[in-house]
């Protein structure tokens, strides 16, 4: 899909806000309300915008603890990345997980309420998952920046 600057800028504004109406969007950006509409509507229909959420403040809901995770495999045979990767995308307290290079084979970003719920996601990680050969954890004692923008150049030459 080629997108225009209008298109790329309001996919930078969606990802400021994607509360924002069509009509303070279509202020911003100079079109109608009802083409900012279709553009969106566009952008949904392939794929570009893949799904719109609420970002919610972990400590004011019982959330207040986040773990980095550095995981490594075994094996790296298919069937077996693959199964892990089932089981990763699956975990409601796993937020994040990447597939990187390096010492780590995964990165994980786990959000549990406390140490004991850490202590028991990490237990059914190794049990449920025999390829898994160790993981190193960090405690995120502070959070400095927490999102997913994605930064999109208002040209395809930015």
């Amino acid at each position: 899909m080629q997108l225009d600057k209008l298109d790329r800028r309001l996919l930078n504004l969606m990802q400021e806000d994607a509360g924002r109406t069509a009509e303070v969007l279509s202020a911003e950006i100079g079109l109608s309300a009802s083409a900012v509409q279709r553009r969106l509507r566009r952008m949904r229909e392939e794929g570009v915008i893949a799904r719109e959420i609420a970002v919610v403040d972990p400590r004011k809901v019982g959330r207040p603890t986040f773990f980095i995770v550095s995981l490594q495999i075994e094996r790296e045979r298919p069937e077996l990345l693959a199964q892990l990767r089932k089981w990763l995308s699956e975990q409601e307290h796993v937020q994040q997980a990447f597939y990187v290079t390096g010492e780590a084979d995964f990165i994980l970003v786990v959000s549990v309420p406390d140490t004991e719920s850490y202590d028991a996601l990490m237990a059914r990680l190794v049990s449920e998952n025999p390829n898994v050969r160790r993981f190193t954890t960090n405690v995120a004692l502070n959070v400095v920046k927490r999102g997913l923008t994605i930064p999109v150049p208002l040209s395809e030459d930015d």
